[in-house]
C-alpha cells in the first residue's frame, strides 16, 4: 500500500453505510453535525483489539462530553461483533465490513509487516472526522495499548 492512497488531514471523509452487531444500519452521514472517532481494527476478542476496544469503552463518556461519537469497524459479522460486545460490555456501534469496501476506502487495508513477514490485512487505524464530514486526524497503524490516551492528547483533551 503506498501513501497515495491514505487519507490526510482535510480531505473529506468517505461516505459509508453498515451494519452494527444489532443489525441496524448506521451511515456516517447519520453523524454529520457531529465529531466522530472512527476505529478500524482487525479482529473482535482478539487480545490487542480487546484491549483497544475496552480503552474506548473507559473512555466513552469523556470523549462523548467532548462531543466525540466513537464507531468501531471490523471485517467480522454482526454476530460476532454483537459476542464482542456483550462479552466487552462495549457501549458504542461496531460496525461490519465484510467485504473491506470502507476499509480499502479509508486506506486502512493493504500491506503490513506481522512478525516479519509482509501480509495483507487490516492495518490499525483512526480517524478523527469533524462536524462538515472532514478527516480531522488519520492515524495509521497505530498500537493498541495506550492509543486512546494518545488520541485524547492529539485532541487536546485532558488525561
Amino acid at each position: 500500500m503506498t501513501d497515495s492512497t491514505r487519507l490526510t488531514a482535510g480531505d473529506q471523509a468517505p461516505q459509508f453505510t453498515l451494519t452494527d452487531q444489532d443489525g441496524n444500519t448506521v451511515s456516517l452521514a447519520s453523524c454529520a453535525g457531529s465529531k466522530v472517532v472512527v476505529y478500524f481494527y482487525p479482529a473482535a476478542m482478539t487480545p490487542g483489539c480487546t484491549k483497544q476496544a475496552c480503552d474506548f469503552r473507559d473512555n466513552l463518556g469523556s470523549l462523548a462530553s467532548a462531543g466525540y461519537q466513537v464507531l468501531g469497524i471490523s471485517k467480522d459479522s454482526p454476530a460476532t461483533l454483537k459476542k464482542f460486545q456483550e462479552t466487552e460490555h462495549l457501549s458504542f456501534p461496531l460496525l461490519s465490513d465484510t467485504d473491506l469496501a470502507v476499509h480499502t476506502a479509508y486506506g486502512a487495508w493493504g500491506e503490513k509487516n506481522l512478525y516479519g513477514k509482509t501480509v495483507t490485512g487490516v492495518l490499525r487505524s483512526t480517524f478523527v472526522i469533524d462536524e462538515s464530514g472532514r478527516i480531522e486526524l488519520a492515524l495509521y497503524n497505530v498500537k493498541a495499548t495506550g492509543h486512546v490516551a494518545s488520541l485524547r492528547k492529539k485532541l487536546g483533551l485532558p488525561a
